[in-house]
């Protein structure tokens, strides 16, 4: 049994001004054939997963591509014309294949197709044909499209934010393949797309609302004829028409049981849908909150989501630190040239008036500008060993230095755009994130994997930025109407 191997995967942020290009898939990840293999075998998420399942199940894998840039503005057309003429060659290289197995995002947007994954997914299927099983694995904030599902015989999506369940999510994926091919099973699946958008601010399926949606879809799973399920989040920032939470149900030959319980699982959030609005914390009360808790306090810098596609060099929290002047912190800014400033001035070099930060994008805040000590210099590079939001393994921060200001905060200075998932980030460079009242990370949910061990709290904080959890200050164009929470109305009831 030969089952191949595609991977393309995207987060596209609409609302970042900087386009995604072929060097940024170069930075993480671009490579075909076997170098597939060497790159993702062992991994700890759903690439990964997919070699481990077709081993135990005594199936060929034939890996063919795999293309995966950290997130951030809509893919160039140049870039993804690139991209799909490079698959298809290795997929006509790969010879004669019983099955597919494929790991979009689900949240890609390019600039010649906005629905990025359902036009590969759609290219592929073309490729291989209706006789040829193809099962699809896709991020929980995955902007689910019909083309999406009309292209695969079965989606599988990650059960929990932060995302540390991909390889298992994979192996999952890689078992009912190698069923689908051996006649054992025969998945059909539908999709409900809910008018709903969850709120990034909302989505930790360890706490509610969440975590009830997802015990409802895992009490189907003890249904007869139920292969899998998932609760789709959505990803807010991608503007498209599909943007907003969906439901997926796979069953063994049911199509119309699974069209039943897709209905019922998007009922359940129609009827909960007050639930899944956002409670918004602003800088100042967050900072006055985490004053008084037992540090250290993990503050999420949610306007400037790495992980959701933004620059990661927004100086707001920090600006508002230096005016209280009273805690210890820590935050990693993404600055290249403030940090090749500080690696050529050395350790212990005193500088006045370096300029930090706020250069990427006005909303984010302006540069911090303050006096600062050259503590080390590192080369970035860090292993990640723990399963962690993303399943990455290996961090490349670039050429980095660690500075400390006048007013107590300690700033990683990165030469390459790294989002908090590994406390590696910090322990790498000598800094003891136990040291410091609060820690400024820039994510949502995804920091929760990787600082919630350190952090007795976590404080989400509303910052603007492209990825501001109060979605309606973000101006959209073609989302679909009406649309819970924009248009508070979208049902007869």
């Amino acid at each position: 049994m030969r089952i191949g191997i595609i991977a393309i995967q995207h987060e596209s942020n609409t609302f970042v001004q900087t386009a995604t290009t072929l060097d940024d898939f170069r930075h993480d990840a671009l490579v075909c054939g076997e170098e597939v293999r060497q790159a993702f075998d062992g991994a700890l998420h759903e690439i990964g997963g997919f070699f481990t399942g077709l081993k135990h199940a005594q199936a060929d894998a034939v890996p063919i591509f795999a293309a995966r840039a950290v997130p951030g503005g809509p893919v160039t057309k140049e870039t993804f014309d690139e991209l799909i003429a490079t698959m298809l060659k290795q997929l006509d290289a790969a010879g004669d294949l019983d099955g597919l197995l494929v790991a979009p995002h689900g949240a890609g947007v390019c600039e010649s197709d906005r629905d990025m994954d359902g036009y590969w997914l759609e290219l592929v299927r073309q490729k291989i044909g209706d006789s040829i099983p193809m099962i699809c694995t896709l991020d929980a904030h995955a902007n689910v499209s019909q083309r999406m599902i009309d292209a695969c015989n079965a989606t599988i999506v990650y059960r929990t934010n932060p995302h540390v369940d991909q390889f298992e999510r994979g192996v999952e994926a890689a078992n009912l393949i190698v069923q689908t091919v051996n006649g054992t099973a025969r998945p059909t699946q539908a999709v409900c797309l809910v008018p709903v958008a969850i709120n990034i601010e909302r989505q930790h399926t360890e706490s509610e609302p969440c975590q009830s949606l997802i015990e409802s879809a895992d009490e189907m799973l003890k249904l007869d004829r139920v292969l899998s399920n998932s609760v789709v989040l959505g990803f807010p920032y991608a503007d498209v028409e599909e943007m907003g939470a969906s439901f997926i149900v796979v069953t063994d030959n049911d199509p119309e049981l699974a069209a039943e319980l897709v209905k019922k699982l998007g009922d359940e959030l129609i009827s909960r849908r007050e639930e899944f609005v956002a409670h918004l914390i602003g800088i100042e009360e967050a900072l006055e909150t985490a004053s008084q808790l037992e540090g250290p306090v993990c503050l999420l810098d949610m306007g400037d989501n790495v992980g959701g596609g933004s620059s990661a060099d927004g100086t707001l929290i920090l600006h508002a630190l230096r005016n209280r002047g009273e805690m210890k912190s820590c935050a990693c800014l993404f600055d290249p040239q403030a940090a090749e400033q500080a690696i050529t001035a050395g350790v212990g070099a005193k500088l006045t008036q370096f300029s930090m930060g706020g250069k990427l994008d006005e909303r984010l805040g302006s540069p911090l500008v303050t006096d600062v000590e050259v503590v080390s210099i590192h080369d970035g590079l860090f292993t990640e060993d723990e399963v962690r939001h993303g399943g990455k393994n290996e961090y490349n921060m670039g050429p980095s230095a660690v500075v400390q200001t006048d007013f107590g905060a300690t700033v990683l200075l990165n030469s390459f755009r790294t989002p908090p998932f590994s406390l590696k980030q910090l322990t790498s460079c000598g800094i003891d994130p136990t040291e410091f009242q609060v820690l400024i990370a820039k994510g949502v949910q995804a920091p929760l994997a990787a600082y919630s061990p350190v952090c007795p709290h976590s404080i989400r904080v509303n910052t603007p930025g492209p990825t501001s959890a109060d979605m309606e200050q973000l101006t959209y164009q073609y989302r679909r109407k009406p649309l819970f929470p924009f248009e508070r109305k979208i049902t007869d009831e």
